[in-house]
């Protein structure tokens, strides 16, 4: 793998304080050697031979972005424009609407996962979870379908595929294809609202449970189910999960009931999370409460983000900008403040920011995996206020995406 030189990136390094409060983002330009995948210097000056050599002109290097929660075989995107149909009988309409519609898709599916993926590339994710319908009308296709397409991504990208029963674990009787599709290399065991959908919850989540076990793999569980009902199922969960040895390898996908619960109520369940250590992963919907984000972080419940789609029959919405997503978030949170906007970024690369809560410069560091992006700002906030265009995507040491608009219209000031 050939060395790569960034030079004459932004960093940022600190903050600057006025009565304690941070009311600007110190940076100051640094070049960055990576070699093997991975930052082996952050220097000034930096000289090294025969590599590729990134010239930044002051653009601000940042972590890449992790999208945690998208369906990449079942969408819109790179088709013709269609809008959705109307719901008449919530979310089993949807679920109608697919016995029909993804047979229908199949002939195309792969090829429009591959636009999607390669889009998601250029809006700055080195990582993706695709969750991945296994249910009877198309068995364990997709399955198929969605790995060769990420096989085409395989030295740019790194995910994750679901094994998702969208129909109902027990609904559509798919135990047999999900333990098939575990088999066939998906890496986590989904499911969905075990008692909207299944109608019996300890049996549902027993059973996904069971099938986890017995693949030794995780579990995204998609649980839509709002107030006590919602918060019912996370302890049954979380229950689950530690008397199955799989702390910390459990998702909630939604946690819609986490938005509804307040005070001692909403206490106690992010306790029991904590103590299970389950994460949660959200699209920030604006339709319904948001779920508390930064209070689930601020007491150990780690929080990820994902678009869930870009345009299907679900939702004709989705855009895969995770800068937009996250200015989303600090809109809904009222972050205008420096320091607020400043620690948003961690919702979307997995934890990773250049500056600690206390304002020292973490990353990059020596031995740290070159996955980052570059974007036209002068520091995070600014990025995720302002809605800052990506310009280079590097993943695994390699430039992958090159924003040539943002970079022309540079040209000609």
């Amino acid at each position: 793998m050939k060395s790569l030189l960034i030079k004459n990136a932004l960093l940022e390094t600190g903050f600057t304080y006025e009565n304690s409060r941070a009311v600007h983002t110190e940076t100051e330009l640094f070049d960055v050697l990576i070699q093997d995948g991975k930052i082996t210097e952050v220097g000034k000056d930096i000289q090294f031979l025969d590599c590729e050599v990134l010239e930044a002109n002051g653009k601000l290097l940042m972590p890449a972005f992790r999208e945690m929660h998208i369906h990449v075989d079942k969408t819109y995107f790179g088709g013709p424009w269609k809008a959705c149909k109307p719901i008449t009988n919530g979310i089993l309409t949807r679920i109608e609407e697919e016995q029909i519609l993804l047979p229908a898709q199949l002939p195309f599916a792969q090829e429009r996962a591959e636009t999607m993926i390669k889009w998601l590339i250029s809006q700055g994710h080195t990582h993706i979870r695709s969750h991945c319908n296994v249910d009877p009308q198309i068995g364990t296709k997709h399955i198929e379908i969605t790995q060769e397409a990420f096989n085409q991504f395989e030295d740019q990208v790194t995910y994750e595929i679901v094994a998702f029963p969208q129909h109902g674990l027990l609904r559509s009787n798919v135990e047999p294809l999900i333990r098939e599709a575990m088999r066939m290399g998906a890496t986590l065991v989904g499911g969905l609202d075990p008692s909207v959908i299944d109608r019996d919850i300890d049996r549902s989540l027993n059973l996904t449970m069971d099938i986890a076990v017995e693949s030794g793999k995780g579990i995204d569980m998609h649980i839509h189910d709002p107030n006590s009902l919602g918060a019912f199922e996370f302890y049954k969960l979380a229950e689950l999960t530690k008397q199955a040895n799989k702390v910390g390898q459990v998702t909630i996908s939604h946690a819609i009931a986490l938005g509804d619960l307040q005070g001692k109520e909403l206490e106690e369940l992010v306790a029991v999370l904590n103590e299970a250590k389950i994460d949660v992963t959200s699209t920030v919907p604006i339709n319904r409460p948001t779920i508390p984000i930064p209070y689930l972080h601020e007491n150990g419940v780690p929080v990820s983000l994902g678009h869930d789609s870009l345009t299907d029959h679900w939702s004709p919405f989705g855009t895969g900008d995770t800068v937009e997503k996250l200015s989303m978030l600090a809109q809904r949170f009222k972050f205008i403040d420096e320091y607020s906007l400043n620690r948003c970024w961690k919702y979307a690369s997995g934890g990773i920011m250049p500056l600690s809560d206390t304002g020292e410069r973490v990353w990059p560091q020596k031995g740290d995996l070159a996955n980052v992006l570059l974007l036209d700002a002068v520091c995070s906030a600014q990025a995720i206020a302002r809605q800052r265009p990506i310009t280079h995507v590097i993943s695994k040491g390699s430039l992958v995406y090159k924003n040539e608009d943002v970079l022309m219209k540079e040209g000609t000031k």
